[in-house]
């Protein structure tokens, strides 16, 4: 666990993908990215501790072949959690407590 700790607290945003071609993970980022912030991807195809850091994700609740997303150093969970959180109207707010932005304007 204190792998993923360590890898979450130096940035706002982080996800957590099972490698670069999973196309949960790219409609995440998108859709993060759309509202200003910067996620930091890793790919735990990539990691040389994947099984540490899988076994870790597990315990926080990640679903296998989902990405996990951590908001302000929170486990939020995979893209069903992240959209919930965008039709709910929290997800800007979150990004801007967790300072992952500054200013929203809205469309």
């Amino acid at each position: 666990m204190a792998a993923v700790t360590n890898l979450v607290a130096e940035n706002p945003v982080v996800i957590f993908s099972r490698n670069i071609n999973c196309p949960m993970t790219h409609t995440v980022n998108s859709l993060i990215t759309g509202f200003g912030a910067n996620p930091v991807l890793y790919y735990l195809d990539r990691m040389p501790n994947r099984q540490q850091i899988e076994s870790a994700l597990a315990q926080l609740g990640r679903q296998q072949n989902q990405p996990a997303v951590f908001i302000g150093q929170q486990f939020i969970g995979g893209p069903t959690e992240v959209n919930s959180l965008l039709l709910r109207n929290e997800l800007v707010p979150l990004l801007l407590r967790s300072n992952a932005i500054w200013v929203w304007r809205g469309a």
